[in-house]
């Protein structure tokens, strides 16, 4: 009887391969380094080696794995299993599901690592009580999923729910993706460590710049929160300008899907409290009314453990 599922987390840096349960609980994981550099039979080697490590250790055989679950990096064809590019990975047109369905004899289901965070946290986590939900993480940069009616949301080329890339600035800076004022290129962690470093270069009577000693380099997220709570009045206006536009991008994900609960995850988020206000008021002035008044905007529950359970929930749902 196949009682168990193996999820895999593929970044770029490092593969998390998990082993849980019918219910979802993890037996045991383990961390690898990806070494991309050494190219795609390389880590997909890896990739099966982590999971018969993990089989071995609990004594479970390949037969008791009822699917393997696999959270990457995109775009992708989900149901081609099909990697179409992985920049991280310099994977271009890999069949992984194909390859790992042959090499294991286990079936194999792929997903965007975004949309299977978002189900990790509709499985596991934050959102396991509602039917319509929107996962954001705000990270390096942003990304999520979006479940209406218990059913991720794919579209027609399995590029629904890139939230990252809504633009929220006309002729804001320059995104990764090529276009200009993306949502990411506004409100990502990555963005407001460089408005904030480039903001304090020229202040250097702030105590952002203080806190660094002028090594303007190390500004990051959690220097910002410092200064913040101290009452740097440059940290606070950052902070300000990223609720601004985390309320704004929000606002339109409420206006278009109307869900229940809309769940934040991500670096960011551990400082919630320097922009939580701000954000909500933002979020008030843009959003329909009654859409604002239905929604509920929770903190991801699962943290660290998400591309786990991510990977896990990958593996179930199908």
């Amino acid at each position: 009887m196949k009682d168990y599922f193996i999820g895999v987390d593929l970044g770029g840096t490092k593969i998390l391969t998990a082993l849980s349960n019918e219910q979802g609980d993890i037996l045991n994981q383990v961390y690898i380094p990806t070494e991309a550099e050494k190219g795609q039979d390389y880590v997909i080697d890896n990739i099966i080696k982590s999971i018969d490590s993990l089989l071995e250790e609990e004594n479970i055989g390949r037969e008791d794995i009822k699917r393997i679950g696999i959270g990457s990096p995109g775009p992708l064809n989900i149901r081609e299993g099909l990697i179409y590019e992985a920049p991280n990975l310099n994977w271009k047109n890999v069949p992984i599901g194909r390859i790992l369905e042959e090499r294991t004899g286990i079936k194999v289901n792929l997903e965007n690592d975004a949309n299977a965070a978002a189900l990790g946290e509709k499985y596991f986590g934050a959102g396991k009580d509602v039917d319509n939900m929107i996962y954001i993480t705000v990270s390096t940069g942003i990304g999520g999923g979006i479940i209406i009616d218990n059913k991720l949301l794919h579209g027609v080329k399995d590029t629904a729910g890139e939230i990252g890339h809504m633009v929220i600035m006309v002729d804001g800076p320059l995104c990764g993706c090529g276009n200009r004022g993306c949502f990411e290129a506004v409100a990502s962690g990555t963005a407001i460590s460089k408005k904030a470093r480039e903001l304090a270069a020229s202040k250097p009577d702030s105590l952002l710049y203080k806190l660094v000693e002028g090594e303007l380099a190390k500004i990051d997220g959690k220097i910002l929160a410092e200064a913040a709570e101290k009452g740097d009045e440059l940290a606070l206006k950052i902070w300000d300008e990223e609720a601004y536009y985390l309320g704004i991008g929000i606002a339109n994900l409420l206006n278009i899907f109307n869900p229940e609960v809309i769940i934040l995850g991500g670096g960011v988020m551990n400082s919630w409290e320097h922009f939580k206000d701000k954000m909500l008021e933002t979020l008030k002035e843009y959003a329909f009314e009654s859409a604002y008044n239905s929604v509920e905007i929770r903190k991801a529950a699962l943290g660290g453990e998400v591309g786990a359970r991510g990977a896990i929930a990958v593996a179930m749902g199908g």
